[in-house]
């Protein structure tokens, strides 16, 4: 379910990253065309493999539940803390990136 979590989490990161306002608030530059259509790649993808993982682990009537329930969870963080404490987020997407493959090898 972690590995679910920091998946999803990450990707909807790769998502909000892709929207030029959001990229140039958060990283305090203009993002080029090639490198937000690569966040945007990269957070489908990820929240892909977080689809992937739910139905491997649930199957696809409760994997879909409890992917869907970690998706609002993250996006509630997003929504409510990209106001206040927008560095925070970036961290914890990075975090994210880095700790979903070995959370879903079953290392952490």
């Amino acid at each position: 379910m972690l590995a679910i979590t920091l998946f999803g989490f990450a990707g909807f990161a790769g998502l909000c990253l892709s929207m030029e306002r959001h990229y140039s608030d958060l990283l305090g530059h203009k993002a080029t065309p090639r490198r937000l259509r690569g966040l945007r790649i990269g957070g489908w993808l990820l929240l892909v493999v977080a689809l992937w993982l739910a139905v491997l682990k649930s199957g696809w009537a409760m994997g879909l539940v409890e992917l869907f329930a970690v998706l609002m969870a993250g996006l509630c963080l997003w929504v409510f803390v990209l106001p206040y404490r927008p560095k925070l987020l970036l961290v914890l997407a990075a975090a994210s990136v880095v700790l979903g493959p070995f959370s879903a090898l079953g290392w952490i």
